[in-house]
Parts: C-alpha cells; structure tokens; sequence
C-alpha cells in the first residue's frame, strides 16, 4: 500500500533560485515529511542547487522555522541565503506603513505615514545606492544594484519590528518602514524609516537605529551588486537564532547530504 502525499509550494531566492533555475516549484512529499527531509529531496531531484556547506534560512508559511518541522497538505516552504542586510488611489492614512515596493521612494511619503497631531518629533532614516563597493580585493565601482524580497514575509517580517521597536519604547506612536526592490541607480534611497513620538526624547533616534540593524539581520531582501564586468549577490552574516540548526544536515565524505 503506498503512504499517502501531500502538496507543498517551494520558493527559492537570489543565489539559490539562480543555481536551481527555477524560483517556484509545486511538489508532492509523503505525509510525515520533514523540513530537513524536504532539503534532502531538493538536493537529490536539483544537483546545482548549493545547500551544503552555507548558511541556509528557511520559512514555512512565512514564518522561520527549523529542520525538524512536520510539513503539511498546502505549506509554501521559503528556502534562501542570509538577508543582506491590488487597490486603486488610497489616501495617505490608508497607507501601508511597511511595504515592499517597486516604486522610487521618498522622505515625504515615509513621514507622512506617521504624521499625526499627537507627535512632534519624526526622525527618519534613508539607505541609498552607494558608487562604489568595498570587496576583499578593495574598492570597485558600482554600475547599479537590483533587490529582490520575499515580499509577503518581508513585509509581515517588517511590521514585526514596528512591534518590538513599540515594545521596547513604549512612546513611540508609529514606526514606517518602506524598501524598494528591482534595479536602483546610484544615488537612489533602498530603504527609509520613519518613527514619530510625541518628544524627541521619547526614543525615535534610538528606535530608528534599532529598525536598520534588525531589517539588515532578519528581512528576507537580498541585494545584487552590478559591475561592469559582472555581478554578485552579497549575503550577509549567519544569524544562529534564524539558521537551520540540525546537526545532520551536513556534507558526507562525498559531498552528499
């Protein structure tokens, strides 16, 4: 009698969708099935696809989760590399104030999401595409930089740090938090923040900071540095409370999983 199967959606980001070539993938696994066991499959059935010897986050309907999880019928399970680092017009309170967008950001709009009659101080934050980039060979110009998020998290991911910066400074009134993806050219702002309070002392400098460290550590946005004689994704650091953490997901003596 043959076990029973279940129906997960794969995702795969930045490096890892361009070693498999594919960035979705639906696929049928017999019920019982682990993460862990999911990865091993995906190596099996996708040779180029790099899983061992690197960090490596995955997420289960958007959420970050460890090898040891049972998979269910209709999961979409995320696997990428370390984070580098629908409606007609809607009025400025309908607003998103965390989004993922393809559209050129501005200062204004940030701080207009916050803008309310009980804060008086907003402080913001602007990120922007840097010339040049420093490598282990030293210093190279940059012709341009493309992002590319897992959108849906990335946005849940953002307003969760909204919550914790509330948490943390319980007079912050509003926290917006905005990021563009596709190409940007040098000069052009990736990422503003805007934190609004009622007294510039209430914490908005120090809540702002804390915003840029945690979307560089735990948002799913990867960035693509663009050369004129190539490209390379940069990822950043392994965060050890987000990384997959099963000791038997390593490299044998043949380079098997």
């Amino acid at each position: 009698m043959m076990s029973e199967t279940i129906a997960v959606t794969v995702k795969l980001f930045a490096t890892l969708r361009e070693q498999a070539g594919w960035a979705e993938r639906k696929m049928s696994v017999p019920d019982g099935t682990t993460l862990g066991d999911l990865m091993r499959i995906l190596g099996e059935a996708t040779p180029n696809l790099k899983l061992v010897g690197r960090p490596v986050y995955a997420a289960i309907n958007q959420s970050y989760t460890q090898m040891a999880q049972a998979l269910h019928e209709g999961d979409v399970v995320a696997i990428f590399p370390p984070v580098s680092g629908g409606r007609g017009e809607q009025t400025m309170s309908e607003r998103k104030r965390f989004e993922i967008t393809t559209a050129p950001l501005s200062l204004d709009d940030v701080a207009a999401r916050v803008s309310d009659p009980r804060y008086g101080a907003i402080t913001t934050f602007a990120g922007v595409v840097r010339g040049e980039t420093v490598t282990a060979e030293g210093e190279r110009g940059t012709d341009f930089l493309h992002y590319e998020a897992y959108a849906e998290m990335a946005e849940s991911m953002m307003a969760q740090i909204g919550d914790e910066i509330q948490t943390k400074w319980p007079k912050v009134g509003a926290v917006s938090i905005l990021h563009r993806i596709g190409r940007l050219e040098i000069g052009e702002p990736s990422v503003l923040i805007a934190v609004a309070t009622p007294h510039r002392g209430d914490g908005c400098f120090e809540a702002c900071r804390y915003a840029i460290e945690r979307l560089k550590a735990v948002v799913p946005i990867w960035k693509q540095e663009n050369w004129a004689d190539g490209q390379v994704w940069v990822e950043g650091p392994r965060q050890p409370d987000l990384t997959l953490d099963a000791p038997e997901f390593e490299a044998d003596a043949t380079g098997n999983i």
